[in-house]
């Protein structure tokens, strides 16, 4: 029960931080009145799928990101052609619907020949019907239906390149803002679970038993025993005497007084010798007993780890490209493995670990590698330097190598992720 737990929050990390930041570009073109095709959450086939409003929501197979296809984005189809017969359904005088096929099956429609169709400015057909022209007015919300789907037209001003710079701008940098917004929020929660060391204190506490085969937790101490004495001294919250004594003492058995749960216990632990620091240990993690941080504290803490975090992130970017090396490189499975570990601990450390991948998330979809958020920004840039649109055929040219660049390097970390886990897992390297 408890291994299906950690999976489940595992990929209930990755569905959220994924999640959050799609939602992201999802409200904000909505906001700017640009119609959403498609709110979906992974690549490749779909596994759920519903419609609410304008907008489809989907669950797809590979869950390594995920996309908001906004109208406009890649050239809208118009499928049909002036010569081509089509069927056009009418409410109150307004086209509504514009069938292009199996036309025989159509009732309370009017067919005829395209002499113009407009559905991204004029909102016009031009139909000739049993010899005559006649011209209907289309509804912006109109429906084209062919091979079975029901397509939403987008005039103009519902499509993202018909918004101006700033609208676009916001529309996609909100996904990188909503991570970093995210680890905020997160980094804030944590400090709230586990709270401030108490500098005040009179005691040291073990703050984390550092695995099964330890001394201390052979012994059967536990994270949150306050240490009173250890061999009859008053070890107070000198945690140099403490290391010092337990440094002194490979394999003597050593006498522990503890308070757990307002209970006076006398435990016996035998420290053993650790071949990297070449003196002896028990396995625990000293700390000062925690305090609830205030509000203040609260806000201080999440700047500071956010500061702390995202010069750490920029620093494995920039030795990404200066010291690069295959292995120091994780994908989505070392992640997950890393996930699942971190999930083993507590939520208050999977609350910690979510809020980084969230910074991290938002940090990279930033920088200006075609294909992410950072590029699309970059010629949003250009655009309003210029003051006109980059080529759109070009652009998405860009978006697209890039993309599939990112594809062939995800594939080959991948490929590395699954041999650092047969060797880690075979005991090899």
């Amino acid at each position: 029960m408890q291994m299906i737990q950690i999976v489940f929050m595992s990929a209930l990390v990755f569905f959220v931080i994924i999640t959050i930041h799609e939602w992201g570009h999802f409200f904000f073109a909505k906001r700017a009145g640009i119609l959403v095709r498609e709110f979906a959450i992974g690549f490749g086939p779909k596994l759920l799928s519903y419609k609410r409003g304008e907008t489809r929501y989907t669950l797809r197979l590979i869950p390594v990101g995920g996309f908001v296809r906004m109208a406009g984005e890649d050239p809208e189809v118009i499928e049909a052609k002036p010569g081509q017969t089509i069927a056009v359904g009418l409410k109150d005088g307004v086209v509504d619907r514009i069938y292009l096929d199996r036309l025989g099956e159509r009732t309370n429609v009017v067919r005829g020949e395209v002499v113009t169709i407009d559905l991204e400015r004029a909102l016009e057909i031009v139909l000739e019907v049993d010899g005559a022209r006649e011209t209907f007015k289309v509804h912006p919300k109109a429906h084209i239906i062919a091979r079975g789907q029901e397509t939403q037209i987008a005039p103009i001003d519902r499509q993202f390149g018909g918004k101006t710079v700033g609208q676009r701008a916001m529309a996609i940098f909100a996904g990188p803002l909503m991570n970093i917004l995210l680890a905020f929020v997160l980094f804030m929660a944590y400090v709230q679970m586990v709270g401030l060391p108490d500098t005040n204190a009179d005691r040291l506490i073990v703050s984390r038993v550092i695995g099964d085969d330890v001394p201390a937790a052979k012994a059967g101490l536990k994270p949150g025993d306050a240490i009173i004495r250890i061999n009859g001294e008053t070890i107070g919250t000198d945690s140099d005497k403490m290391l010092r004594m337990i440094g002194e003492s490979v394999g003597k058995p050593m006498t522990w007084e503890i308070e757990r749960d307002g209970r006076l216990m006398t435990i016996e632990v035998t420290p053993e010798y650790d071949e990297e620091s070449k003196t002896g240990k028990v396995g625990i993690m000293p700390a000062y007993p925690s305090r609830r941080a205030t509000a203040l504290e609260t806000v201080e803490f999440g700047l500071n780890a956010m500061k702390n975090m995202t010069l750490s992130i920029l620093t494995g970017f920039r030795m990404l490209v200066t010291d690069f090396e295959p292995d120091n490189v994780a994908g989505i499975l070392r992640t997950a493995q890393v996930t699942g570990q971190i999930a083993a601990r507590g939520i208050e450390q999977l609350t910690s670990w979510t809020a980084i991948l969230s910074l991290y998330l938002g940090i990279f979809n930033l920088l200006p590698i075609p294909a992410l958020d950072g590029s699309r920004l970059l010629f949003l840039g250009l655009e309003a330097l210029r003051g006109r649109p980059i080529d759109p055929n070009r652009e998405s040219m860009v978006h697209f190598i890039g993309f599939a660049m990112l594809m062939l390097i995800m594939l080959a970390v991948t490929y590395n992720d699954i041999l650092y886990l047969i060797r880690d897992g075979d005991g090899s390297g």
